[in-house]
């Protein structure tokens, strides 16, 4: 996922009143569920772009890794969801 579609994303969300969640403190499972649930949000189907599903979800959680993302608990929608870190 490239950061210009993930600050697009943040930027259109910024309304959210949050909790940062660190990564590595979610189940692995839903970790992965959330991750796959964002790179398919738009509707992208990612094998007809010439990429993996399973590609895309590794550079998120490489962004996660590096602190480039963040995973965020929204309070009022009680969603969770990966923004760019400020």
């Amino acid at each position: 996922m490239s950061r210009d579609k993930l600050t697009s994303h943040y930027q259109a969300d910024h309304h959210e009143a949050g909790v940062e969640v660190p990564y590595d403190r979610i189940n692995p499972e839903t970790l992965r569920n959330l991750i796959q649930e964002y790179v398919t949000r738009d509707g992208a189907d990612w094998d007809e772009a010439g990429c993996k599903l399973e590609d895309k979800c590794e550079q998120v959680l490489q962004q996660l890794r590096i602190k480039r993302v963040k995973v965020v608990f929204d309070l009022t929608s009680q969603t969770a969801n990966i923004v760019v870190c400020r």
